[in-house]
Parts: structure tokens; sequence; C-alpha cells
């Protein structure tokens, strides 16, 4: 029986990033996958959809120009499209699978690294069984098991999801032309960016049932305002309030119900739906019953504390951990697995701070605190926010939409808590503001930082100017586009000078 220092179940990113910081520390390693390496964060999610958004705000903008003078708007093949999509998946899935190879030609001489596929089944919490396409089956001895199985889109036991006309994340990329007409079930994050996408193209006309009075819920207002807005003028219909009653197809069509808060109900036909409530974990079969490993007091993802589980040497990371569903986040979580099996005495992985990117129109890039959070925490604060129309760079791109929030302690140290940024390169400009979170230092770095000219990241740094009193443009000046306020009880208080 083959013996190994770690078992990795899952080369997904969060699986695949444990298994390469066990050869680091010259651990002897096997990747399990059963079906492709590199799980969702290359197929039907990360890298294939922001592809799909890539692509149509390119169109969008390009159609945008066009209409403006009057011509008319270019059409671009869904064919095209999805072939665009499959070379972006193609150029990263060689990566891997070249990676893989040559990697195991490498390690050869030092037995570090293997790869089995095939399904994996733990026996007990030092023995897993491997099951191959062909039916052949192994068991492998391993000290420590990470369980990076991932997760899988939600459904609904009462919706027939047939992946054709009622989908999921895992089936809408396999459409065969753009639909005529799409509801979307679901108005958080994953909802939207669909629905930018589709409304993007300009092809269908997309509706979303959402059952808050806004999209986005956990976001700020007039982050999820622009957001709406942008959507509503391409002629996306948000259903806020609603209730979902029934969703079926009847006549090759999706028929769904709503009703309003109000009591008011709706029926409404369309070519297809797609399912956006969410991911579970993918734990079943896994034999998590022999090994002892439970899950969570909510039952919504597995692992303790740290990314350990109850059983000391079995850890869970990614999607399986249930804590934050993304890629980085899961890269994160199986590095540090692998670092915790070395050293159980490491520091603890920190969820602060985490940076995310939400793929909408305009771009959303978040950090740390928002002001919603501040108000229902009641967290004395100062908050500045900046206009994209005042940054040099947003009006040559002539993209002057989207703002900058920072918000930082009401003190004199005025150290930032978190940052808000809606607009152009707006993923870019976060991670400055995130690395100084996590060294804990203060906005003066920043306003003395020499910012490259012209770059939307300027935006920043007139930010924290305010906050110091130091700006180019006054905020007592140019009121619309710059707001320099303290919230403190729930009351915004002005901190416009000249």
């Amino acid at each position: 029986m083959e013996q190994y220092d770690v078992c990795v179940i899952g080369g997904g990113p969060a699986g695949y990033a444990a298994a390469m910081r066990a050869i680091d520390y010259k651990k002897k390693v096997v990747l399990i996958e059963k079906s492709k390496v590199g799980g969702t964060g290359i197929y039907n999610g990360a890298l294939s959809s922001k592809t799909l958004w890539e692509i149509s705000e390119k169109l969008y903008d390009i159609n945008e120009t066009i209409a403006s003078k009057n011509r008319e708007k270019f059409e671009l093949p869904w064919s095209d499209v999805i072939q665009t999509m499959k070379e972006a998946i193609f150029d990263r899935k060689i990566q891997y699978s070249a990676h893989i190879t040559l990697l195991q030609e490498e390690s050869k001489d030092h037995n570090l690294f293997a790869y089995e596929r095939g399904s994996a089944k733990m026996l007990n919490s030092n023995e897993v069984e491997i099951t191959n396409k062909r039916g052949e089956v192994k068991v492998i001895k391993a000290d420590n098991i990470i369980i990076a199985t991932g997760s899988r889109p939600r459904t609904i036991p009462t919706i027939a999801v047939d992946h054709k006309t009622i989908m999921t994340s895992d089936s809408i990329e396999s459409i065969e032309d753009y639909p005529k007409s799409l509801v979307i079930l679901g108005a958080g994050v994953i909802g939207c960016e669909y629905a930018t996408i589709f409304s993007n193209f300009g092809k269908t006309k997309v509706y979303m049932i959402d059952k808050a009075h806004k999209i986005l819920p956990f976001e700020d207002d007039d982050i999820a305002s622009m957001v709406a807005q942008n959507l509503r003028n391409k002629d996306v219909t948000i259903h806020h309030d609603a209730d979902l009653v029934r969703m079926e197809v009847i006549d090759g069509e999706v028929e769904y119900e709503i009703k309003y808060s109000t009591g008011k109900s709706e029926i409404i036909r369309v070519e297809k739906a797609l399912l956006s409530i969410g991911r579970i974990p993918n734990v079943e079969n896994i034999g998590m019953e022999a090994t002892g490993v439970k899950m969570s007091a909510r039952g919504r993802h597995i692992g303790d504390i740290d990314t350990q589980t109850n059983i000391p040497n079995i850890y869970a990371v990614g999607d399986a951990s249930g804590r934050i569903a993304l890629v980085n986040m899961g890269e994160l979580e199986g590095r540090h697995a692998v670092e915790k099996i070395v050293n159980q005495n490491c520091p603890p992985l920190s969820y602060k701070n985490v940076s995310t990117i939400m793929f909408l129109h305009p771009e959303v890039a978040t950090v740390g605190l928002n002001e919603k959070m501040a108000l229902e925490q009641n967290i004395p604060v100062k908050i500045v926010k900046l206009d994209y129309s005042l940054i040099a760079r947003a009006i040559a791109k002539r993209k002057t939409q989207g703002f900058f929030k920072i918000i930082v302690t009401d003190d004199d140290e005025m150290k930032i808590l978190g940052m808000r940024a809606i607009g152009a390169h707006a993923s870019s400009a976060i991670q400055g503001v995130a690395l100084l979170m996590q060294m804990n230092e203060s906005i003066t770095q920043l306003a003395e930082l020499v910012h490259p000219h012209p770059s939307i990241i300027e935006g920043i740094q007139e930010c924290v100017r305010m906050l110091l009193n130091k700006s180019v443009f006054k905020s007592a000046v140019f009121q619309d586009g710059l707001k320099c306020y303290r919230l403190c009880d729930g009351e915004k208080i002005p901190l416009q000078r000249l």
C-alpha cells in the first residue's frame, strides 16, 4: 500500500494549492481529482464567466459608442462568444496539465508528487480508496488528509432543473444561442453578474427575482443603486420584494409566478431560467461517516477551527470549508492547511481584509468595512467619497461613472477600515489600500506616495488628502463629486472645510 504524508482530495484551486505547498515542504503528496483539475476556478465558474463578462463589456462599450453616432450596432454571434470562452479555458487547462506532467517527471527522483484520476473515499482517518473510471480500485495511506471537494450550485426541490431550459451556473454556458428572454432567480453577486453579461450583449430580455428590496443587499445603497440603475437602463426588469411561488417548463418555455410583499401576484413566461441561489459543498460519498468528520452546527460546511476538522489529521479547505467561496481564499486555505500540518503553532489564517471583485457594470471592488456595516455596528468613522468624474484618467477613458469610498477610524491616526470602489479599474485600485489595512498603517502613507499619472488610483490619493484637509479639489466647492463626513450615532456630519 502506497504511503503519503499528505493526501489531497480534489484538484480545484484550493486542493491544487495545497498539493503544491506540500511539495515546498518536501512532503510526499498525492492529489486526487475525479473530473477536471482546476475545478470551478476554470470551468463553469471564475475563468469562464469572467471571460464572458469581459467580452460582453467590450461589446457594450463599442455599441454605446456606435449608437452615439447613430450607426447600426455591432452584433457578435453566440458561437464566437463561446469559442473565445473555450480558448481561454483551454489556455488555462493546458497550463495545469503541462504543469502536472512536468512536475511528475521532475519529482521522480524525489518521489514527492503523485496524481491520481478517480473518485476518492476515506475509509478511516488514514486510508483513502481511489476508484478510477475503469472501475479499478486502490487504497492508499496518508498521515494527513485535506478535503478540497469544492461545491455545486444550490437547487430547489420543487423546481425541475433540466440544464437546458431551467439551468444553474453549471449549464448556462452550454446554451446554443442567446436566449430571447431569461429569468434569474437570485440577486446576489452571481445573479447580478449573469444579468450584466446577458444585458450587455443586448440580445436577451432579462428578469431578476429579488426577495429583498434591493439587489446586493449586503452592500451600501450607493453601490447597489448604481448597479441596479445600469441594469434597468439595459431593459433588465428587477422584481424586488418578490417571492417565487412556482417555476416550471410549459410548452418548452419557463413559466414563473411571483408574489410581491404587497400581495400582488404576477405570471411571466420566458425562454430560459437560471437559478442563482448559492452553492453547497460536495461532501457526499467521501467517507465522512467512516472518519467521524462532522458538519458544522448548521450543516453548511465541514471544518472546525483554522481549516482543521474535529479529526486532527483531516482538514477542509476551499468551498468545502464553507467560509468564503472565492478562488483566492480557497488557495490561501489550501496552503495554510499544509503549513498547519507542518507546524501546528503557525499563526491562524486571517479572514479579515479580503479583497473581492464583483463583475458588474461597472465593476465593483471591496475590502473591509463598508458604510452599512459601520452604521449597523454603530462604529464611529470618517468617510470620504470621490466621484470618477474628477479623475483625469476616467475622463480620458470617457468612463466617469463610479466612485471611491474610503472608511477610516474617527481619530487622529485615521487608519483605514475599509474601501469600496465602483468604476473602471476598480479591481486594480483596491489592493494598495488592502495592504495598508493589513499593515495597520494610517492614510498618511497613501497621501505622500507618488502615484502614476494619469491613473485611476490617483483618485485614492485625492480621497485621503481630503481627510487630511490638503486635497487639490476642495469638497466644500465640488459638493456633488467630493464628500467628506463623520458617521456618528447614525448621523452624517459633513467635514467640508476650506
